[in-house]
């Protein structure tokens, strides 16, 4: 939900904004103000997150707080479960909200006009039925002093964002679909909370340590997980795909590893202690970081055979961290000399030219990523006291720097959209440094949206590829669902379409049973449509208990590799008469996990 500050006499945006550590740019694109420096008092401002929390000094009450900052004394109060008579001690770190919760409707106002002002829209189209679904309006009508919820909406657009989290209790990897606000588990207990995914170029599979420090590797298209390799500590690896997405690169301790997942083949390079082995786009070599003869890091490339290996850098100082070559292959960025000081330079590759990022406030600059056009870096500065960083984007020689929201987290991952125009990471930390929330940001429109927020986050990474856009819409009113499949496959009947390459059909189950239960009964039928040792997974699907039911090698070859997916309906669905609790999609095991990630309940 966003919180509204009220306009008070004298105020300006630029004030409103320095409150909380804002960029003004931001709080100008949360509510679409056309003429920036009219604002008028008692207008409400949506505030995006910024610097809520303040140290208590001496002198203070809450009332002087909440006066100084312009909210009412009860926003403090409640955000930090003050009791009567509300003392606070010097030195305290009190949370200062920047408004209360809900936008008193105002005379005139109507949905439309409150969704396209507050940025309620999916993929640039205003979506005023989420203000409706929140706030449990049965009808479009509003009146003046009304208070509403006004939400966050998927934002739209392509790719999926790939994330670390154990908000089922066990760290796995997760999937989010910009376009509808669906969270899809795709492993089991098999995540660790180092585990970071790393997509492959053609958006089929996910590479990650996890338990044990296994490395796996999901592949998405034929849902199975395969186990590649094993470190002594997984902390901290880093991956690589190659550009056919057949090959991965890593490194261990007596070199790197060359590993095809199609041939489950290895080839060592031997290079003892290198790291942050990429590869060029050419596919023909390698980039990574090594000490050189004196034992100074720097950067080299080398054949993909071990021939040729050219120094890059001529390194005097510490040790290059992070090193990340840019997706055209002509820079390479690092940050150096370690975590105290943490400095983000940028290399030319064809010259060897350096250049220095400005960074934040406290030289404390972390998780430097390119975009997918190779233009621009976003990256987390640690910035003020009380330990939240900016979220800053610059350009590959340094040029404009400048900062887009902010975390509160001492340090967070950025990743970029596939069309180099938004950025995600993560918000919502707690006293112990955990964060429970992703955030996207529009560079062009800086508003800051929260896409996730539930158990605990720790990496996030977005696909390289848009989905694909050859798709088309399936809406069926009687079953009340939506969802994207193959353009190219015929309709059937109502309830089934079909291609060469798949098929996907819907139904509802009428059961007050528990999921469990119900997936147990449809995987184990006495006919054995998924085989005799079906795999069942549990997941979620907007916030609904759901299950994926995928087929053993036995299946009858007449079922057509057909897997499922049974979700509970967040409303019992009355169809003829009767009230289904679950819907349940059938669809081929290739294409069953795409088209979940489009579903939507209408």
């Amino acid at each position: 939900m966003q919180l509204f500050y009220t306009v008070r006499q004298g105020d300006t945006l630029y004030q409103i904004a320095r409150r909380w550590g804002l960029p003004t740019e931001s709080l100008i694109a949360a509510n679409n103000l056309a003429s920036p420096n009219t604002i008028f008092v008692g207008q409400q401002l949506s505030v995006p997150p910024g610097v809520d929390v303040i140290r208590v000094n001496p002198g203070d009450t809450v009332y002087k707080i909440a006066r100084n900052f312009g909210i009412p004394p009860s926003v403090i109060i409640q955000a930090n479960q003050l009791q009567h008579p509300y003392i606070i001690q010097v030195g305290q770190l009190l949370k200062v909200p920047p408004g209360v919760p809900y936008y008193v409707v105002q005379t005139g106002d109507t949905l439309f006009q409150i969704a396209s002002r507050f940025n309620v829209k999916i993929g640039g189209h205003i979506h005023y039925e989420l203000i409706m679904e929140v706030n449990n309006l049965s009808s479009t009508n509003i009146f003046p002093g009304q208070k509403l919820i006004i939400p966050y909406a998927p934002p739209g657009g392509n790719g999926l964002i790939a994330y670390t989290s154990n908000r089922t209790g066990s760290y796995d990897i997760w999937l989010y679909n910009p376009n509808n606000g669906v969270n899809q588990q795709i492993t089991t207990g098999l995540g660790e909370s180092y585990s970071t995914p790393f997509w492959s170029p053609d958006n089929t599979k996910i590479a990650f340590v996890g338990k044990n420090g296994i490395l796996n590797v999901v592949n998405l298209a034929e849902n199975n997980v395969a186990q590649i390799d094993q470190f002594s500590d997984g902390l901290g690896v880093f991956i690589d795909w190659s550009p056919s997405s057949q090959e991965l690169v890593y490194s261990k301790q007596n070199g790197m590893v060359l590993y095809n997942v199609s041939a489950h083949r290895a080839q060592l390079i031997n290079q003892p202690a290198a790291t942050d082995a990429q590869w060029f786009p050419s596919g023909e070599e390698i980039l990574f970081q090594a000490g050189d003869a004196a034992g100074i890091s720097q950067l080299y490339r080398i054949k993909t055979d071990g021939t040729d290996k050219v120094q890059i850098t001529r390194n005097t100082g510490g040790r290059l961290n992070n090193v990340r070559l840019s997706p055209d292959g002509t820079f390479a960025l690092y940050t150096t000399p370690g975590a105290s000081i943490s400095i983000i330079y940028t290399v030319n590759l064809s010259n060897g030219n350096v250049y220095e990022i400005e960074g934040g406030p406290l030289a404390k600059n972390f998780f430097p990523a390119w975009s997918p056009n190779s233009a621009a870096i976003a990256y987390s500065a640690t910035a003020f006291e009380n330990n939240f960083s900016l979220i800053r984007t610059t350009g590959k020689q340094g040029m404009n720097d400048q900062t887009k929201a902010i975390s509160n987290c001492f340090a967070t991952p950025v990743t970029w959209s596939p069309d180099s125009k938004k950025i995600a990471y993560l918000s919502g930390c707690n006293a112990q440094g955990g964060s429970s929330e992703i955030w996207l940001l529009d560079v062009t429109h800086p508003v800051p949206i929260r896409l996730v927020d539930g158990g605990t986050i720790t990496s996030l990474q977005w696909s390289p590829l848009p989905i694909s856009s050859h798709n088309r819409t399936y809406t069926n009113t009687l079953y009340k669902v939506q969802f994207q499949y193959p353009s190219h496959w015929q309709r059937v009947n109502e309830e089934r379409y079909e291609g060469d390459d798949g098929f996907f059909q819907i139904s509802a189950i009428l059961s007050d049973q528990s999921i469990d239960v119900v997936c147990k009964n449809e995987a184990f039928h006495q006919l054995n449509p998924y085989g005799t040792q079906p795999r069942i997974q549990h997941t979620q699907i907007h916030s609904q208990p759901a299950c994926f039911i995928y087929p053993s090698q036995d299946q009858p070859i007449e079922m057509r590799n057909q897997a499922a997916l049974i979700v509970r309906y967040p409303t019992p669905v009355l169809i003829e008469g009767t009230k289904y609790n679950y819907f349940i999609l059938w669809a081929d095991q290739n294409h069953i996990n795409e088209i979940s990630a489009s579903l939507i309940f209408l």
